[in-house]
């Protein structure tokens, strides 16, 4: 994996729940941490993270989804930022590795985690990713024009999608080249809806995720 990766970070009310939906759709565990409460899937392009809502330093709520990406290596990274006007980018120390922040649009702050080569205390898989699926969430209620120049800045090749909104929201959406009828027939135990080239599944924590054929 090389690059800068869009990674959608889920604070999950039972993260073991959310990861199966997750496997049942067709990404596939890369990194869990031992202990548990955290868990990276990998799709054939992008990622998805989880963490338990309960344990978050931050107070986020189940269901609540964030924007974060990961990078090889987040110095030069900073340095691409700054050249784009974002000078404000910071590199520090997480119990994880480290971490290159920014102002982002919206009000946002950027978050990019340096892909850590110790990962003591994780359980790593080393299974492949199921190229048919990508990882392309929405921003809903979003400033387009200022989050395509940071995508383009990050130079990452997902894509995302923009959609309508009163505060600026990430929904966890996916895209996949698998037939949707064999991706709802996998959902049995899910409440699905079909909405003409689109599947609309509720997750565990309550939230819509979408998925685009």
């Amino acid at each position: 994996m090389s690059g800068v990766v869009i990674r959608p970070l889920r604070f999950a009310a039972n993260v073991k729940a959310m990861q199966a939906f997750l496997e049942e759709l067709g990404l596939r565990a890369r990194i869990e941490s031992e202990r548990g409460g955290w868990a990276v899937l990998s799709a054939g392009r992008g990622a998805v993270s989880l963490h338990d809502a309960a344990t978050s330093d931050n107070g986020s709520p189940a269901g609540h989804t964030t924007l974060t990406f990961e990078a090889a290596d987040v110095d030069a990274l900073k340095v691409t930022l700054e050249n784009a006007g974002y000078d404000d980018a910071t590199i520090f120390d997480e119990a994880f590795g480290r971490v290159l922040s920014a102002a982002g649009p919206d009000g946002t702050k950027l978050w990019i985690d340096e892909r850590n080569p110790d990962l003591y205390g994780y359980k790593v898989h080393e299974t492949r990713p199921d190229e048919r699926w990508s990882v392309t969430p929405c921003l809903l209620g979003a400033d387009q024009a200022a989050w395509e120049r940071l995508l383009d800045v990050l130079g990452t090749d997902q894509r995302v999608h923009f959609g309508a909104g009163p505060e600026f929201a990430i929904r966890l959406e996916l895209t996949t080249t698998e037939d949707l009828a064999d991706v709802e027939r996998r959902l049995a135990d899910y409440r699905v809806s079909r909405v003409g080239n689109r599947l609309e599944i509720v997750d565990p924590d309550g939230q819509t995720v979408v998925v685009h054929g």
